[in-house]
């Protein structure tokens, strides 16, 4: 949707987490003597210092909030929808008439430059911010990183001009209700995740599918061709298509990423040693294989965005028979587990830290296929509640020289805020028993 064209619209801004307070600020800005609905499930007093302030300093603002947010949905001509609130849930309370859009609806309709959107159930945020470093090192104009990596996009549409490049992590929230598509899509792969919003797979590849669903003859596809639902999902699209096969690295951990930014950088003209350069000097995410370092003999590896089985066994495929103990668990989002059963039997792993639920799942999936095939050896393996307990046995049992792995394959929000909140819990109990002597 056009800008302009919500001048004269009443707005509602659904969802009051960080993109939503980006788009109150931006449409303040646009708009300002325009009222302004915010409505978010949360009670006001649940919000963000930060949150408060902005909507306590603001006298055109009506603020819905607590049980009864979505009842006055009907009163809106145009409903901003925050990524993370699923569709279904608004039905009862939308009319026919209502516009229902997104943030990223928004962006693209808006922004003059051009948006390299990136996708995928893991490896979005890596690829996302290697492809950023390599434009920024080898074009002359603004590069920006934004979208699903912490950075909501309207604040940079003032500012943006043709010559400006967007490198856009999308989720499947961002993309579900997705009406335009990247001029530049990249898609990694496609692995069952977030099927409680999405309701299913196939609805969830659905949401995801829409990076290409309305790109044409003049836009770009790169993809996965190693994938078998992404390859047919661009088999169907209308873009040109530039196929790539993901590599896998123990000197380059984020190897898996490089190759689409070498196609990436081949649409934008940068020569390949600028491309190398940019390589070298490109640093890994935190809690995406993040060497922790060496405690008391132990090596440890933080690797806390890993929350689907495939990444789980992506890290145990890179750092290879080194994995002595492996912590594993957390929120079960109706995710099966026996690829990732069959790894661990195959593995080196002796030890097995289990956070609840899905970390008890996984236990059930490995006992049964080793009652079932007759080869291999279940692993010690611990129940814990908390990540003090986790990292104080990961000191007791993993031996001198071996690899002490978080990995959780699951979602952290059972004991944890997100996932950053499970990395940092991880690091800072390795630095208080790292400095314990051993018991």
């Amino acid at each position: 949707m056009l800008i302009d064209k919500l001048k004269d619209k009443q707005i509602l801004i659904l969802g009051f987490g960080r993109e939503g307070q980006d788009s109150f600020l931006f449409l303040r800005e646009k708009f300002p003597e325009k009222s302004i609905g915010v409505a978010d499930q949360k009670e006001f007093e649940e919000l963000s210092p930060e949150a408060k302030l902005l909507l306590n300093k603001d006298r055109k603002v009506v603020l819905y909030f607590g049980d009864s947010y979505l009842k006055q949905l009907n009163k809106y001509d145009v409903v901003i929808k925050s990524p993370g609130i699923p569709p279904h849930v608004l039905g009862p309370y939308l009319k026919k008439h209502q516009i229902l859009t997104s943030q990223t609806n928004i962006f693209f309709a808006n922004c003059p430059g051009t948006i390299v959107g990136i996708t995928g159930t893991k490896g979005k945020s890596t690829t996302a911010s290697l492809i950023y470093h390599v434009l920024k090192e080898g074009l002359a104009h603004r590069v920006h990183l934004v979208g699903n990596i912490e950075q909501p996009v309207l604040q940079f549409l003032a500012g943006a001009g043709k010559d400006d490049v967007f490198v856009y992590e999308l989720s499947s929230f961002q993309l579900e209700n997705a009406t335009q598509s990247p001029h530049i899509a990249l898609f990694l792969n496609l692995y069952p995740e977030h099927l409680d919003h999405h309701g299913s797979f196939k609805a969830y590849a659905k949401a995801k599918a829409n990076i290409t669903k309305f790109q044409t003859a003049k836009d770009y596809l790169i993809y996965n061709e190693e994938d078998p639902e992404v390859s047919r999902i661009a088999a169907s699209s209308k873009a040109q298509k530039l196929a790539f096969t993901p590599a896998r690295s123990e000197q380059q951990l984020f190897a898996a990423s490089i190759q689409p930014a070498y196609l990436v950088a081949k649409l934008f003209s940068i020569p390949k040693e600028k491309v190398e350069k940019a390589l070298k000097t490109f640093e890994p995410l935190p809690h995406r294989l993040e060497l922790v370092g060496t405690r008391k003999g132990i090596v440890f590896y933080n690797d806390s965005l890993a929350t689907i089985p495939e990444a789980t066994i992506a890290a145990l495929d890179i750092l290879g028979d080194k994995v002595a103990t492996l912590i594993v668990g957390g929120y079960d989002r109706g995710i099966k587990f026996p690829k990732l059963a069959a790894r661990i039997l195959q593995s080196s792993v002796r030890n097995l830290i289990l956070f609840p639920t899905t970390g008890e799942l996984v236990l059930k999936e490995i006992e049964a296929l080793r009652k079932k095939e007759g080869s291999g050896k279940v692993p010690n393996y611990f129940r814990v509640q908390s990540m003090a307990e986790a990292v104080e046995l990961s000191f007791q049992h993993t031996p001198k020289g071996h690899i002490c792995l978080l990995s959780p394959a699951a979602s952290s929000f059972n004991l944890f805020r997100d996932y950053k909140h499970r990395g940092d819990e991880f690091k800072n109990w390795i630095a208080h028993y790292g400095k314990k002597k051993r018991a």
